[in-house]
């Protein structure tokens, strides 16, 4: 047939299989956006001390935890309550709390997540902390909410968080 080009015998073979790839390329890359953006809206919230945008990213079954290390050495564990957290960001309403989040490591497997975000806190423009954030999220029909935030909170070694 004049003008046609005819298709070779291992493309036929191979496009499905690329086509799955790049298919699945893509969901993963527009989940890791979404992730993302969840994270962000929630300091969106912390930052403007808005409990209730910060209740639009989290899940019923959130938790809160932090991990510090004693200056005895021991470590220690602190579990917070979701409404004692939320409470606390409302009542820091004209204090300046910012979170800088240094940088992204999103993990994804079907409908879990986890966010790895390093970062230091300032509390109204001063240095307090720094550490890292790890987010799990669970994929809630077309959102991801965080249904935990565990996170480690020292003041020494944050340069060498990235």
């Amino acid at each position: 047939i004049r003008g046609q080009c005819p298709v070779q015998p291992w493309r036929k073979k191979w496009m499905p299989i690329a086509l799955l790839i790049l298919t699945n390329s893509l969901y993963g890359q527009h989940d890791t956006v979404l992730i993302k953006s969840a994270v962000q809206t929630f300091f969106t919230g912390l930052h403007s001390n808005d409990s209730n945008l910060i209740k639009t990213t989290i899940d019923s079954s959130c938790f809160l935890y932090s991990i510090m290390q004693k200056k005895d050495g021991n470590t220690l564990l602190e579990k917070e309550g979701v409404e004692e957290f939320l409470l606390q960001v409302t009542k820091m309403k004209g204090q300046n709390l910012d979170e800088k989040l240094l940088s992204y490591d999103i993990k994804i497997d079907g409908v879990m997540a986890i966010a790895w975000t390093p970062y230091k806190f300032y509390f109204n423009g001063q240095f307090s902390h720094c550490g890292v954030n790890v987010f799990s999220l669970i994929k809630r029909g077309l959102q991801w909410k965080i249904m935990g935030i565990t996170d480690t909170r020292r003041k020494q070694g944050c340069d060498e968080l990235h």
